[in-house]
């Protein structure tokens, strides 16, 4: 009797608004396994523009061979393309396994390589777009100024940690705060129940943005509350990504929220197009709430990530509960990217509050994308490691690195740095683990402790060092999170969440099972050859 009490009470607390009888272990098993099975069905959408882009990708190859064979001076041509392109593609200032990727790519296919570059290689995006972000950006700047009090100050209490601090304002444009309270969670299903509180206490407006919306469990908790609080009048706007999301939706999903009063933005709809920007996601994951509080971390709005759905065994994953000061600059960044997405102008004046909560410590907020020539989130993953005095920690769903990370890597090792890496040991796409493996041994020579998470996958993403800087969000050790999608995080300072995060690694590092060198020199041949052949392609991951 207590048992079902405790469930009642539970039952009720995750999903206000439900009553009635509490689904029974084999109902709620049942009904999970169809939902699965309907959330991994491919729309018709997704292979009708999956079939269309095969087939302009087919016509264009087709075209570019028989018009060079029938032709000799457009083979001299072409050629002359690829060999123009290898030549731009080596001169450019590049990282330098992307440019090696690209190199071979040209040389194995002389015709088309240099084509195909010229159109959709170097992660180039249309110079509109470039002007648009830029546009939307500069509409938020003016509440974006530094506070040069803060500034001092952290210069004054931690001189060493502020040039990682002064590098993320130059580069990503937002500044660091004081007067901000956080809160650390993990595993994710901790912070279910106080996303729904705080969205509960929503008065003037409600802001979300997540790479995956998936219909089910969470988000049923989620849409009662964002319908409810629509209807009486709380402005409620949501931002998804269309590839992340699509294929986790039923038909209809945006339309019958905006039917509900809900106002939707989908990030780049996919669409049967050779378009290199279809390649650029929204990865990043936030809901702002009136201004004062801000939740974001690594994970999705999706049953997988508040373990309701095993389907990569235990998912872990962490989220951070932001209130105060820093909270402007998640407001900045949602509206920013609304009016990128919707060509009009959002005007964060009168959604901004003055909230500081009383709390000691830095916190810095920041932003990462494909629409400019800087990269903030790996510039701090390598100030870090630079700056770094006894110990780096770090949790990472992929490890494909480049070879300025690798080098990084093995240096901070080799001169006496505790650098320890946590990855996967139940991968959720198998061509991507064979190429976070590919780094063990270059780097378990050096000395760095590599650890896979034995129970299932961890997609939490953190840097933590020294008991004294940690940053938590959405950016991923690949190239994906490096240089194609928009990605978030926050850089924490001094403040007691750091021994929060250290801690969570540390307790994780207990369910993971340790590489070592001499057991993974002794892996099998075919293992060593599928990691080799498909870390060539990993700037394409």
């Amino acid at each position: 009797m207590r048992r079902q009490v405790c469930r009642r009470f539970l039952y009720t607390r995750i999903f206000p608004g439900r009553s009635g009888r509490i689904p029974t272990r084999k109902a709620e098993v049942n009904g999970m396994a169809k939902q699965h099975k309907r959330g991994v069905k491919l729309p018709v959408r997704v292979i009708l523009i999956a079939l269309l882009i095969g087939i302009q990708l087919a016509v264009l190859v087709a075209s570019i061979y028989f018009l060079s064979y029938k032709a000799i001076w457009l083979y001299v041509l072409f050629e002359a393309v690829s060999i123009c392109m290898v030549i731009y593609v080596v001169n450019q200032r590049k990282n330098p396994s992307y440019k090696i990727m690209w190199v071979l790519f040209i040389l194995i296919f002389p015709l088309m390589g240099g084509i195909i570059y010229l159109f959709w290689g170097g992660g180039r995006v249309f110079p509109h777009l470039k002007k648009r972000m830029r546009r939307c950006e500069k509409e938020v700047r003016p509440v974006l100024r530094q506070d040069p009090r803060v500034e001092s100050r952290l210069e004054f209490v931690d001189m060493l940690h502020a040039r990682q601090s002064r590098y993320l304002r130059r580069e990503s444009g937002f500044p660091v705060y004081t007067a901000t309270s956080a809160e650390y969670f993990s595993p994710v299903e901790r912070v279910w129940p106080r996303l729904l509180e705080e969205l509960e206490k929503a008065e003037h407006y409600i802001f979300i943005e997540f790479f995956i919306l998936a219909q089910g469990k969470m988000w049923d908790s989620v849409h009662q509350i964002l319908a409810r609080k629509a209807a009486a009048g709380v402005d409620v706007r949501i931002i998804f990504d269309d590839f992340g999301s699509c294929t986790r939706q039923y038909r209809g999903f945006a339309k019958g929220l905006r039917a509900e009063g809900i106002q939707v933005s989908v990030f780049n709809p996919l669409r049967p197009s050779l378009d290199l920007f279809m390649n650029n996601r929204n990865h990043r994951k936030m809901v702002i709430i009136d201004g004062k509080t801000a939740i974001s971390g690594g994970f999705n709005i999706g049953d997988e990530y508040v373990n309701l759905w095993h389907v990569h065994g235990h998912w872990m994953d962490n989220a951070f509960i932001l209130k105060g000061d820093a909270v402007r600059s998640y407001l900045a960044m949602f509206c920013a990217m609304w009016s990128f997405i919707t060509r009009r102008k959002m005007d964060i004046r009168p959604c901004l509050t003055s909230c500081p909560a009383p709390a000691e410590g830095f916190v810095q907020p920041y932003c990462d994308g494909p629409l400019n020539d800087r990269n903030p989130a790996e510039g701090l993953y390598m100030q870090i490691l630079n700056t770094a005095q006894r110990y780096v920690y770090i949790t990472t769903p992929y490890l494909i690195l480049d070879s300025e990370m690798t080098t990084l890597l093995c240096l901070a090792a080799k001169s006496g740095i505790d650098v320890r890496i946590i990855t996967p040991k139940i991968w959720d796409k198998w061509y991507v683990h064979p190429a976070t493996q590919y780094s063990y041994e270059e780097l378990l020579e050096a000395g760095v402790r590599i650890y896979e998470y034995t129970p299932g996958f961890i997609h939490s993403k953190i840097f933590v060092s020294d008991d004294r800087v940690a940053t938590v969000g959405t950016v991923n050790m690949d190239f994906r999170s490096f240089y194609f999608h928009f990605e978030c995080g926050t850089w924490f300072s001094n403040m007691d969440v750091v021994g929060d995060i250290k801690a969570d690694v540390l307790r994780i590092m207990e369910k993971s099972e340790e590489i070592r060198l001499d057991k993974w020199r002794r892996r099998p041949l075919g293992m060593r050859l599928k990691q080799s052949i498909l870390h060539l392609f990993a700037p394409f991951m």
